[in-house]
């Protein structure tokens, strides 16, 4: 049989990035400005330029005869694939994407997506955290998504309220102590 016939080893389950959590069922992809312009930026590097790089690598290796021993084909045809399922993703989160300016929310004492808030631990120890989409997490950087469990103890909550939220070690009880709305970069 000809192998232009046979299906690539990919499924539609492949469609969706490894690692990454999927949104909540009906919901909206919530992002800053900052990290859609991110993504745009990613996806058009991948579309505009590597893309193109590797079809060019494939085509030349394939014109080179058997495939079958060919390293550059059979490793530009996997990162083809791998370029092609991450370009689906980000296409996919993009379209679903809803963009929330941090610096429009009109109700600045209480806690929603794109808020930075400083909280008090049992201990006194302080930390800062803002909410953010899911892919824009950066726990060493205080970015937390906003369907963590820490963020969806803190959206709705005031200056000065105690939250609580499960974690790895049990249940955590942290103090709000402030709440700004600020541009991410």
């Amino acid at each position: 049989m000809n192998k232009a016939f046979v299906r690539e080893n990919a499924t539609e389950d492949e469609d969706e990035e490894v690692g990454l959590p999927a949104l909540p069922a009906g919901s909206k992809n919530y992002m800053t400005p900052a990290g859609h312009a991110r993504m745009q930026s990613e996806l058009s590097q991948l579309v505009r330029t590597e893309r193109p790089s590797v079809v060019s690598i494939v085509s030349w290796a394939a014109g080179n005869g058997d495939r079958s021993e060919n390293g550059d084909y059979i490793y530009g045809k996997k990162r083809l694939r791998e370029i092609d399922r991450r370009i689906r993703f980000m296409t996919k989160r993009l379209e679903n994407a809803l963009v929330v300016d941090p610096l429009d929310q009109n109700n600045t004492d209480v806690v929603y997506f794109g808020a930075s808030v400083t909280v008090l631990d049992e201990s006194g120890n302080e930390a800062s955290y803002s909410i953010v989409g899911l892919d824009e997490t950066d726990p060493a950087r205080g970015r937390i998504s906003w369907v963590s469990p820490l963020a969806r103890a803190l959206l709705k909550a005031r200056n000065g309220d105690s939250v609580r939220f499960p974690a790895p070690g049990g249940v955590r009880e942290l103090e709000i102590i402030n709440i700004e709305y600020k541009t991410l970069d």
